[in-house]
Parts: structure tokens; C-alpha cells; sequence
């Protein structure tokens, strides 16, 4: 039974707004109590056009709370005092306007109002339509809100209500329960407490003339995540990144990057100290032997372009006198665990996270699955969100970490 650091069953304030799929809230109220959580569902006032207070009184077993402005509740200051008692405050649904509240510091009702005054983690599960969630306003409220530590499940792809497809589905209750409760703080052990991490992240360009480049198919969710989870584990954590369109995650020291040879000099640079490395940036493994000072300009039918090959990061740290625990990735289009095994053994590295990649799977998509091995096992970690996996590869590099330090090898997870 998950428990805070009193010992008593977790404190979950589930804020729920007005979207569609506020349907969906008294589904995730119950999965949490299955889990021996406490929840207690604040609603706005249009969250209340899609689901009755009475519903997730049925679930819940307490009196929603919905009005600032309650005069048996507040008579005690009862905003302050929820803000107070929760461990983790969720809002799901979370819409584009309640986003945009939050991102400003408004405190215009009872959930805005709490999310201002509590202390606890705040984690946010989107759900709007398609278009919505890609206007560049949301997009800035979500990078905004994401700096300043607030998490977000998802949104996750699909067919919405409004008869359109793409990203803006709310994440399943399935997977938001089991995503709030790895949450941080009193929620979650920090099973990286007092070590330092490096991780890469993102593309490499490697520059054709000073207009073109030759890259990888990269987003970089994976590789940020990643870091967003470390330290929540309670690491100190530095992030490589190539180009990418991600703010960095909060409290993480980002250092940017653009070529294998940059990527490569700023790992070797930060290295000292590190217990932890994480290979996940896409680097490119050939660059063009030389770099035109001019636009190459369109004449002859044919061109030819002499590559050589990139230095390899990964094996570079692992080769090192005395490595950190390095773990590599391996986005391979077929033949995932014979490839990802064999790459484990050449770069001799501790661990390896394996996905398939191709034109459906693994690029440009707020979802992955991952399989995991290091010598004598395998994990897999299923299908899910990217943070909800990055959660999962850490608390397992945690463990191989940790059981590599006593010098015994855990047989719970090995295949």
C-alpha cells in the first residue's frame, strides 16, 4: 500500500475541469483507492456540466469540495487547510484554460486557488482538442508550467470526441494511478540521492554547407524525461542536449550542443565525478568530411558527399579508466534484442534500453516501450508514456546501480 512519510495511505487532491473527458475522473478516483489512497475531488464549476458532485461522492466517500467561496469550509480557512493535507494534487482532465490560469498565477476558484497554496507535486493530464493543444499559447503555457516543476502525463494520440485525431486525449486512469504514485517528494524514494548523473539527449547536426546538415529523427522527449526523472529521484543531473524544442526540465543544468564532436567534448568535460551516464541522444554516427564555407548551389546532376565516422560517446565513457554505470540506447528497425545485445557487448556497457523505430513507432510520439538488458537479464517495461517509462528506467538503473555497488546480482528481474 503506497504511503506518505507519516505512514498513512497516500493524499491524493484530484482537481477535475470541464472537458469531455471528465467522464473519465471517477474511474481514476477508484483505481487510486484500489491502491489504498485517500482522495478527496475538487471540481470547477464546468467540470460539473459533464459529471454530477454526487458521482465522485459515490467513489470517493467524501464531500466534493467546489466552492471557494463555502462558508462551513472556509469559516477555517478549509482552502489553506486542503492545500496542506495533500501529498500529490492531479487534475485531470486539465484543460487548455485551466492550463493558462495556472501558467499565470490566477486564483480564481477553489483548484486554482489550492494548486497556489499547496507545496505538494502537481501533475497534469491534458486533455483537449488536437488543435488546441499545438497552438503555440498552450505550448507556452506547458513549457512555463513544466519549468517551474509542475508534471504532465500525456496527452496522449487518438480519436477525440470532437471527431478529429492526434495528441490531446487524456492519458488513461490506468496509467495516470500508476504514474502519480512513482510522483516525487513523499510519494516516492529517492533512489538516486547523492549521485550525479549525465545525461544526453536529443539530434546531432553535422553541417553539409552552412544551410544544410545531415541528422537523426529525434524529439528528445525520451532523453529530457529521462533527466526530469532523475532528479526527481534526487540526483544531481547534467543533460547534453542536441537541438530540440524542449525546455529543460527543472533543477536539471542543460548544456546545448549541436555536432557528435560538440556532444563529445562536453561529455568528456563534465565526466569527473559522474556515477551515472545515460546515453539516449540520437548522435550521428557518420559526418561529411568536409563542411563547404559557401551554399552549395544546385548545378550538377549528380553530388557526391565523402562521410567519416563520428567519435562514439558512449563507448569513449565506458572505455574510461574508471566508468560510471553507462547505459546505452538502441533504436533499431528490426532484429530490437539481437542487435541491442550485441551492442551491449561491443561498447561493454552495463545496461541497454532497446525500442523499435520506424515510420508508425517511436518518433514524434508522446508514447514508447522500452525493453532493457544488461549481462544475464532483460527487463521489459511495457508501452507507455514517456515520463511514466523514464520513471520505470530509472528506479531499474537505481537498482543494477546500487546491486553492481554490493557486487550481487538481484535474480527478481533477471530473464
Amino acid at each position: 500500500m503506497p504511503a506518505n512519510e507519516r505512514g498513512n495511505p497516500t493524499r491524493v487532491l484530484l482537481g477535475v475541469t470541464g472537458g469531455i473527458a471528465a467522464y473519465k475522473s471517477p474511474e481514476l478516483v477508484r483505481r487510486l483507492i484500489e491502491h489504498g489512497c485517500e482522495v478527496q475531488v475538487v471540481m470547477t464549476a464546468g467540470a460539473q456540466r459533464f459529471v454530477t458532485p454526487l458521482t465522485f461522492e459515490a467513489v470517493s466517500g467524501r464531500r466534493v469540495r467546489d466552492d471557494l467561496w463555502d462558508p462551513s469550509a472556509e469559516a477555517s480557512m478549509g482552502h489553506i487547510e486542503l492545500a496542506r493535507w495533500a501529498d500529490v494534487v492531479v487534475v485531470a482532465p486539465a484543460t487548455a484554460h485551466f492550463m493558462a490560469e495556472l501558467a499565470a498565477g490566477l486564483a480564481g476558484d477553489l483548484l486554482t486557488t489550492l494548486c497556489l497554496a499547496t507545496t505538494a507535486p502537481i501533475v497534469l493530464a491534458p486533455a483537449m482538442n488536437q488543435a488546441m493543444w499545438a497552438n503555440p499559447a498552450v505550448q507556452a503555457n506547458r513549457a512555463s508550467l513544466e519549468s517551474r516543476g509542475v508534471r504532465l502525463l500525456g496527452p496522449a494520440e487518438g480519436d477525440q470526441a470532437c471527431g478529429e485525431v492526434g495528441a490531446g486525449r487524456m492519458v488513461e486512469p490506468l496509467e495516470i494511478a500508476a504514474a502519480l504514485l512513482e510522483t516525487p517528494g513523499p510519494l516516492r524514494l529517492q533512489s538516486l540521492a547523492g549521485l550525479k548523473v549525465l545525461i544526453t539527449a536529443g539530434p546531432t547536426r553535422e553541417p553539409i554547407d552552412p544551410v544544410r546538415y545531415i541528422t537523426n529523427r529525434s524529439s528528445g522527449k525520451m532523453g529530457y524525461a529521462l533527466a526530469a526523472a532523475a532528479r526527481e529521484a534526487g540526483a544531481e543531473v547534467v543533460l547534453v542536449s542536441g537541438p530540440v524544442a524542449l525546455p529543460a526540465p527543472a533543477g536539471v543544468r542543460r548544456i546545448d550542443v549541436e555536432t557528435a564532436d560538440e556532444l563529445f567534448a562536453r561529455v568528456h568535460a563534465e565526466i569527473a565525478g559522474v556515477d551515472i551516464f545515460v546515453g539516449c541522444a540520437a548522435v550521428s554516427d557518420y559526418r561529411p568530411q568536409k563542411t563547404a564555407p559557401h551554399k552549395i548551389k544546385r548545378s550538377a546532376e549528380e553530388l557526391e558527399l565523402a562521410l567519416v565516422r563520428s567519435p562514439d560517446t558512449l563507448a569513449s565513457v565506458a572505455k574510461l579508466p574508471t566508468p560510471p554505470f553507462t547505459v546505452g540506447f538502441a533504436a533499431e528497425t528490426q532484429d530490437v534484442a539481437r542487435y541491442a545485445r550485441e551492442k551491449l557487448e561491443k561498447k561493454r556497457i552495463d545496461m541497454i534500453a532497446a525500442n523499435q523505430v520506424g515510420r508508425d513507432c517511436g518518433f514524434d510520439r508522446e508514447t514508447n516501450a522500452l525493453t532493457v538488458f544488461w549481462p544475464g537479464g532483460e527487463l521489459a517495461l511495457g508501452e507507455g508514456s514517456k515520463p511514466v517509462l523514464a520513471r520505470r528506467l530509472v528506479d531499474l538503473i537505481a537498482e543494477r546501480y546500487r546491486a553492481g555497488r554490493r557486487g550481487a546480482q538481484p535474480t527478481s528481474r533477471a530473464g
